[in-house]
């Protein structure tokens, strides 16, 4: 039996391409790097190691660069992952992930100058912890289950760091961004590939 209107050439492939845009903009975000969250909570490691007892200013230089390198790391091993599962990297789930992600990095960058200007300087480590709990959890909005987990659980060490005295601040950024990124990267890695 013939459809009463033939659907003309032109029409399908708008048609395949409505459906194709439409599933890709659907899908989850799967290319967070769960071996390179790994890799992140190494270097975080060695951050706090080199950080621990010195005088603030030195203490944010540190972890400024750790910052570069973990952001590094990340964008390379997200990279990877994206390829070796044939995924763009910045069209549908992974463009919204970094659109969602980025606001709160801003925020917490024009934050940190704004707290140290204030000489608020023992805000500074749970406010980032705090925002970079936020950026994970919007992000991870279009990803897996288990990363706005794991952006909750920065937000609640955030939230206990801006809370706790200032001595600990370096406990709580290791806590963080050793330890978060250490369990929550494998479980990644074990359950959605890398």
């Amino acid at each position: 039996m013939r459809p009463a209107f033939p659907v003309a050439p032109a029409n399908a492939l708008d048609d395949l391409r409505f459906i194709r845009q439409t599933l890709e903009n659907s899908a989850s975000f799967t290319a967070v790097p769960g071996w390179g969250m790994v890799g992140m909570a190494a270097t975080a490691l060695l951050s706090a190691a080199l950080a621990h007892g010195e005088r603030f200013e030195r203490w944010m230089t540190v972890w400024l660069a750790e910052a570069v390198v973990a952001l590094a790391l990340a964008m390379w091993t997200m990279q990877r992952k994206a390829r070796r599962a044939r995924v763009p990297l910045l069209s549908g789930p992974g463009r919204r992930f970094l659109l969602n992600f980025m606001p709160p990095m801003l925020v917490g960058g024009v934050l940190t100058i704004a707290l140290y200007r204030a000489g608020s300087l023992h805000a500074i480590p749970g406010m980032w912890l705090l925002l970079y709990g936020t950026a994970v959890v919007s992000g991870g909005a279009f990803s897996v289950r288990i990363v706005p987990a794991m952006g909750s659980c920065f937000m609640i060490l955030g939230g206990l760091a801006l809370l706790a005295p200032g001595a600990w601040e370096n406990w709580f950024m290791l806590a963080g961004f050793c330890g978060l990124h250490a369990v929550f990267g494998y479980l990644i890695a074990r359950r959605h590939g890398g």
